[in-house]
């Protein structure tokens, strides 16, 4: 579907936001001066579904500290509460006075079935949810967002009837029923995952407890966004699961138990992309504490991206900062294992001084909106010179003017929009309230930087902390 397809009608109830999130057209705000802010961000939503997911599995009752609550990791809390797991609110302990509850997970004896699933537009929820749901003790229809409708689930479909489960599918697409009974033989697979990584992460994470566990091979053009899969093995093996991957685009999950977690949740490194972007287009400071030294997210490509582009980056054990040093010049990058970043470094490519080129996210036409299509479409009304190549974008120097940019129910377009705000007076951006997928209350955080914006000529700004709630 093309952007001119979609609905631009603004859905607060559907976008999952709190009372404070801005309803209709949101006027990004353009500084008077660089920003000077710290951004302390919640937790990385890859991460939370992932470690949500396990927990539900587990032998045991799990705690996950510092998790991200946002409409895509809250879906996933009510779908596996729906499956019979508790998930309960639990106080953080006294060195973390201040942050939000943690989750304490309780999995059932055998998961529920009977049930329906609201999957909404997160796309963890609809790949991941159709293996787990297959353990359950009865059939679990999944469905979501009429755009989650035209995401791809048939690789995932395909594979669960090879492993013994019976699935009844919308033509590889939700709605879907999973016929649950409480047990799934599991083995070998062969898919074609070039669509998404999603589709091998679903079939490994709920692998421990089938009863051969799982084997997943990959036959088709290279899987995009693989930190993703590396994720998913990572956050296997703190569940105790033994994983062998060994041999390339080939996984091997052992079947065992799922030992309980207690694990601290990274901060959003993906997330955190706009507002140190806002540090390069600004030439201020943005410094996000608690940036891992290593880490499997692919957010935090954000550094060698910003550092190329004409920042000062630096990484120690406080955090990242990143300072604006007056460049903002193009890129020539190869996104495919990162094209979440696609919009961020769009918007900044459509502020440099020379062109960029974006390549390997041809993926992304498959993601909460054709992203390319999009990026096209909203960069071109605002006067960017910008062209979709067969897989990404070239972006040149222009003049850009201030119009409505609109969104298309994508999170990460809506950010894109707000970073080109902060160099382009009256940019309007369409349903800033779906921001709220992955991130509360982005633009009461926006705000709050832009509120620690150092007058022009000025040496020095207050900083100001960004709560992550």
């Amino acid at each position: 579907m093309s952007p001119a397809d979609h609905s631009s009608i603004t859905d607060a109830a559907a976008s999952g936001t709190s009372a404070t999130t801005v309803l209709g057209d949101w006027s990004a705000p353009t500084p008077g001066g660089p920003v000077d802010a710290t951004v302390t961000l919640p937790g990385s939503k890859s991460l939370t579904n992932r470690y949500l997911v396990l927990a539900a599995l587990a032998s045991d009752r799990s705690r996950l500290r510092a998790p991200l609550r946002s409409r895509d990791t809250l879906l996933m809390a009510e779908a596996l509460r729906a499956l019979g797991v508790g998930i309960d609110d639990v106080a953080p302990e006294a060195d973390a006075v201040g942050s939000d509850p943690d989750w304490l997970v309780t999995p059932p004896s055998t998961l529920r079935g009977g049930v329906t699933i609201d999957c909404g537009l997160a796309g963890t929820v609809m790949r991941f949810l159709p293996a787990v749901a297959a353990l359950a003790d009865g059939p679990v229809r999944l469905d979501g967002d009429a755009q989650a409708r035209l995401r791809p689930m048939g690789p995932v479909v395909d594979a669960l009837r090879v492993l013994g489960v019976e699935v009844e599918d919308a033509n590889g697409s939700l709605p879907l029923t999973v016929h649950g009974r409480g047990r799934v033989r599991g083995g070998a697979v062969t898919m074609d995952a070039s669509a998404s990584s999603q589709f091998i992460s679903a079939l490994l994470l709920a692998g421990p407890r089938y009863d051969e566990g799982v084997t997943v091979h990959h036959d088709g053009k290279p899987v995009p966004s693989e930190p993703h899969i590396l994720m998913t093995v990572e956050t296997l093996r703190d569940a105790g699961a033994v994983v062998d991957d060994s041999e390339p685009n080939t996984w091997r999950v052992e079947p065992s138990e799922v030992n309980a977690l207690d694990v601290w949740i990274e901060p959003d490194l993906s997330n955190a992309g706009p507002f140190l972007a806002a540090a390069l287009v600004t030439g201020g400071t943005v410094r996000v504490p608690g940036w891992p030294q290593y880490t499997t997210q692919a957010g935090d490509l954000m550094r060698e991206i910003l550092d190329t582009m004409g920042a000062d980056v630096r990484l120690d054990r406080h955090g990242l900062t990143v300072i604006g040093t007056g460049e903002l010049v193009g890129i020539d990058i190869d996104l495919h294992d990162a094209a979440e970043l696609t919009p961020t470094v769009a918007a900044l490519a459509a502020l440099a001084s020379t062109p960029s080129w974006i390549h390997g996210v041809a993926h992304i036409r498959g993601h909460e909106t054709d992203r390319l299509a999009a990026l096209t479409s909203e960069l071109g009304a605002l006067g960017s010179a910008v062209s979709e190549t067969d897989d990404g974008l070239r972006i040149a120097p222009a003049q850009l003017h201030g119009g409505r940019f609109r969104t298309f129910h994508d999170h990460r377009m809506a950010t894109a929009g707000a970073i080109l705000g902060l160099r382009v007076p009256g940019v309007l951006v369409e349903d800033i309230a779906t921001t709220g997928k992955t991130l509360p209350d982005f633009p009461g955080l926006w705000a709050r930087m832009i509120d620690g914006t150092r007058p022009a000529g000025s040496a020095t700004g207050a900083a100001v902390e960004v709560p992550a709630r």
